[in-house]
């Protein structure tokens, strides 16, 4: 089949938009040029608005199987093609796991029956993310993992990090965690602070993420496997990863949309819909993370979409569940808040939600190039427009930034040549 984006804009080199149209056939990019002539080709019109590639997310949590009730997958990647995302990594925190290899399978399965987008799913690093007995890495592989995380979890044994990462290492394949140090976070739900304490809310501190990272970045060092540190939200983290950078050790992070906005003075009154882990830090640490993603310690931007039913959260702060919903805010609020103010290039936003992580993980997606794969996402950057969490594809409408006066979104979004999302523009 072939398809001809026409009255498109691109971003040249220098950061200016340039006319172009695109021809796609079946699901590749096959021509980029001012003006494409091509006889009997399906055609979108791009409005002159500006075409990029595909958003790319290697941390989201699709919950099915097994939590259904907050997300599935259909509605999970529904969610992220009206964000703008083409290609998502759901991470192994569902019921069943993907700890073996028949659950890997069931999962994929799933996958190609309901997803819109191109979903790559993680395997955990333990059985049952327990953190005692590793899985079968080798098979998990052959099966189909992106990559090993226990993620909603950190690996509490240095021992059995240092043995996943030796097998990790051997197969060439990533450790990606979630650095929590149990012993450290002595119920706390919130960031411990100044507004924990007004609030009555038990804290959890600055050193629980880091002390991990520190451990973990010396057991990559002596094993030589790839670690990728998730959602970032410390000073001190940012300071462990760019020294070990600096000495050579094959670290990488990514940072969300919701620790650059906010910090825990957003935290007013018991309001789970701002309980997320880890949790909104201080004014330092927010500035430390935009500082880190701007010199290259901090490689990308990932949403940790974390969707959960509106009864669970309104539990409150100490009972209601970690997380916040991400896909369909997270392109307009980072816009609006860095790229408009001038923080931000478009160039360099772009880039952290495309190429960077594809590069990171070795993918071959986040290109606007002839060659590559038709993942393209269409952006009106002048849409100004408030966001309504009822009109969420997602199941989860767990946000704080209900209401929020943004400019520009996504308004089309194609997957493999094929239209998958197409909103107002």
């Amino acid at each position: 089949m072939k398809t001809i984006l026409t009255n498109a804009m691109r971003l040249s080199g220098n950061n200016e938009k340039i006319p172009c149209e695109i021809l796609i056939i079946d699901d590749e990019i096959v021509k980029i040029a001012e003006k494409i002539e091509e006889k009997s080709a399906n055609i979108i019109d791009c409005e002159q608005q500006l075409v990029v590639p595909g958003f790319v997310d290697v941390h989201v949590h699709l919950r099915e199987p097994g939590g259904e009730a907050k997300e599935t997958i259909e509605t999970g990647t529904s969610s992220a093609a009206r964000g703008g995302y083409t290609t998502v990594c759901a991470m192994p925190n569902t019921r069943p796991t993907p700890d073996s290899v028949e659950v890997l399978e069931k999962i994929n399965h799933l996958i190609e029956k309901n997803a819109v987008i191109r979903v790559l799913p993680y395997a955990s690093i333990t059985q049952r993310l327990l953190g005692d007995t590793l899985t079968d890495m080798p098979k998990l592989k052959e099966s189909g993992a992106f990559a090993f995380t226990d993620d909603g979890v950190g690996v509490q044994s240095a021992d059995m990090m240092l043995q996943a990462m030796q097998k990790a290492s051997d197969i060439n394949m990533p450790i990606v965690a979630h650095c929590e140090e149990n012993t450290l976070i002595h119920g706390g739900v919130m960031h411990e602070g100044k507004v924990s304490k007004e609030l009555g809310l038990p804290g959890i501190p600055n050193i629980c993420e880091s002390v991990q990272i520190a451990r973990d970045v010396l057991l990559a060092e002596a094993t030589g496997c790839h670690y990728h540190v998730c959602h970032v939200s410390t000073k001190e983290s940012v300071r462990v990863i760019r020294d070990a950078k600096k000495a050579g050790i094959k670290v990488t992070a990514e940072v969300t949309p919701h620790h650059l906005l906010l910090d825990e003075t957003a935290i007013t009154e018991d309001d789970a819909n701002l309980k997320m882990n880890p949790p909104l830090r201080s004014q330092q640490d927010k500035d430390a993370l935009i500082e880190g993603l701007l010199d290259g310690t901090i490689d990308f931007i990932a949403t940790d979409h974390a969707p959960h039913t509106e009864e669970e959260k309104a539990q409150g702060m100490k009972v209601a569940p970690f997380g916040i919903v991400g896909f369909e805010t997270a392109f307009s609020l980072l816009h609006t808040h860095f790229v408009k103010k001038e923080i931000f290039t478009l160039q360099q936003l772009i880039d952290w939600m495309t190429i960077k992580p594809a590069k990171v993980f070795n993918l071959p997606y986040g290109k606007l190039e002839e060659g590559q794969k038709a993942d393209l996402t269409v952006l009106n950057l002048d849409s100004e427009h408030k966001i309504n969490k009822q009109e969420f594809v997602s199941l989860g409408k767990n946000t704080p930034f209900d209401n929020q006066l943004v400019i520009g979104k996504p308004i089309k979004t194609i997957y493999n040549g094929t239209l998958v999302y197409e909103g107002e523009k």
